[in-house]
């Protein structure tokens, strides 16, 4: 079995390696050739933190995996990660473990990958101002996603604390993008010069007022994972031309904002324009006009970590540069 450790993940697998092996994976899922039980979710609420266990199988290139992941918020206080986990892939035709590897950069990646497939779909074509609302563990990987599909030319972080914001532009540029970028502490300013919103946050009450997107906005909603928490107002989801979702069984338990809307009775899922991978295989529109404002709402499955978890073993196996142990 190959152990693949975060710093070789990140050495040679990035997000257009990403977003090819989630686009194909959301076309195998629509082709019906993905298992997907749906995933158990562990609440451990004295630390408002959670464990995800998450189970796919791809039936045709005979690969199963299986993602651990524990989001515990109060975490960086002890100067460790908010997000950690593991990925067990094994093979399907003799069931032997494969790979195992770690999954944090991969599940910031696989949904930063999400949300890049998703803006080339559904935003505008000549979108230029990416706002970014919550510069957490989540949103470097957004922004990459983004990057990766439109030519921005200014970027607006907002945080609660926006020193945060400050160090996560200096990262940008560390990294090699050379957008310029602004911190902005007041939100609706933000939001009313947006063409693309990212929202990483955990937040439990929405995070802006859907009164100030202008017509023709596209928001990627990804922080929220849980019936509690709303990133996203009513609002908003009223004035969304298209709502498309990653997983729909995921949205319906546990994207917040969503079910939040239905209990009001003001929305229903019945309204909901697509899954992702109905828009990736043509089986449904992407952006049809200039004016719509487009909301993506992903809350993952553990189909898009197989992706991401194959593409690694592939490229690494094929390297050599995996360490291989007998189990």
């Amino acid at each position: 079995m190959l152990i693949i450790n975060e710093q070789q993940i990140q050495q040679q697998y990035d997000m257009s390696d990403a977003i090819r092996d989630v686009t194909e994976m959301l076309r195998a899922k629509e082709q019906g050739q993905i298992n997907n039980p749906h995933r158990t979710v562990l609440s451990f609420p004295e630390r408002q933190a959670s464990a995800l266990y998450m189970p796919s199988a791809d039936m045709v290139n005979k690969i199963s995996g299986v993602k651990i992941v524990t989001i515990f918020p109060e975490n960086p206080a002890q100067n460790k990660p908010t997000t950690q986990g593991v990925i067990l892939l094994s093979d399907g035709d003799n069931g032997e473990h494969v790979a195992m590897m770690t999954a944090s950069y991969l599940t910031r990646l696989r949904t930063g990958a999400l949300s890049g497939i998703a803006t080339d779909l559904l935003a505008r074509k000549d979108s230029r101002v990416l706002t970014v609302i919550g510069t957490g563990g989540m949103a470097f990987e957004q922004v990459l996603g983004v990057l990766a599909v439109r030519p921005i030319e200014k970027i607006i972080l907002v945080n609660r604390t926006p020193e945060k914001a400050q160090r996560f532009g200096k990262r940008l540029v560390e990294f090699g993008i050379n957008i310029p970028y602004t911190v902005e502490t007041t939100v609706s300013v933000a939001v009313q010069q947006a063409d693309i919103i990212c929202c990483a946050t955990r937040s439990n009450d929405p995070v802006f007022n859907g009164d100030d997107l202008k017509p023709g906005t596209h928001i990627n909603g990804v922080g929220s994972y849980l019936p509690s928490m709303r990133e996203v107002d009513e609002t908003t989801i009223l004035r969304a031309d298209k709502i498309v979702a990653d997983d729909l069984p995921g949205v319906k338990d546990e994207a917040g904002e969503l079910i939040h809307t239905v209990k009001t009775g003001a929305w229903s899922f019945d309204q909901l324009h697509a899954e992702l991978g109905q828009v990736v295989a043509g089986n449904a529109a992407g952006r049809e006009s200039e004016s719509e404002i487009t909301f993506f709402k992903c809350v993952g499955a553990a189909y898009f970590d197989l992706a991401v978890a194959k593409g690694v073993y592939r490229k690494i196996k094929a390297n050599g540069t995996g360490i291989e142990v007998e189990m």
